[in-house]
């Protein structure tokens, strides 16, 4: 018989909880601003990484052994790090978004700012699962040089991934119902937990 050995997580802090809270309602206004200001069918080429949904989560949950929240957090940092980048590079400097997605990078910097802040200096020293290490190196190695052969993605879907994201890796900070739709995949979908122990009869 075996039973999963529970995976113990400190409170998400009130002060990271404000900072998304305030990225989040940037986020609410995403369908105007990345919807209506570019041509039907607009798309940008990102890395396959940064192509971040609740699906790819949910399989790094089932097949990455010893994979935390820590983990995934300090990952959803990096990717939409340089999705916002992207976005930005590719807008003019008169262009109607600009502003907006100006600012929400201003506010996401500042929530990855406090979520630093929150947790001891050596916990981002420590050595990262081997598959989640390639997709940071990836990530860090040449974060502008993106290949004619990589996905393209329309910048809404990008920061609709975003945000879905958010909410189920920092669901303490989000009402329930927000993230109940948000991690519905997990509901279908539950990760199994890479602890298990093994109990003697």
């Amino acid at each position: 018989m075996f039973l999963l050995s529970p995976v113990m997580m400190a409170p998400t802090p009130a002060s990271m909880c404000t900072a998304l809270k305030t990225l989040n309602g940037s986020l609410s206004n995403r369908r105007r601003y990345m919807k209506h200001n570019f041509p039907i069918n607009y798309a940008i080429r990102v890395h396959y990484e940064e192509v971040f949904k609740l699906s790819n989560i949910n399989r790094m949950r089932l097949h990455v052994e010893g994979l935390d929240e820590l983990v995934l957090q300090r990952l959803w940092f990096q990717v939409n790090r340089g999705v916002l980048k992207k976005i930005i590079r590719i807008m003019p400097e008169r262009h109607p978004s600009r502003q907006y997605t100006t600012e929400l990078e201003r506010r996401f910097r500042d929530a990855e700012g406090v979520f630093v802040q929150s947790h001891p200096a050596e916990v981002f020293q420590q050595e990262l699962p081997e598959s989640i290490q390639d997709t940071w190196d990836h990530l860090t190695e040449e974060p502008s040089r993106v290949p004619e052969s990589s996905w393209r993605s329309a910048p809404k879907s990008l920061l609709d991934n975003l945000c879905h994201t958010m909410h189920c890796l920092f669901s303490e900070c989000f009402a329930s119902t927000e993230t109940e739709r948000d991690c519905e995949y997990f509901k279908e979908n539950p990760p199994v937990a890479q602890d298990v122990i093994k109990k003697n009869n």
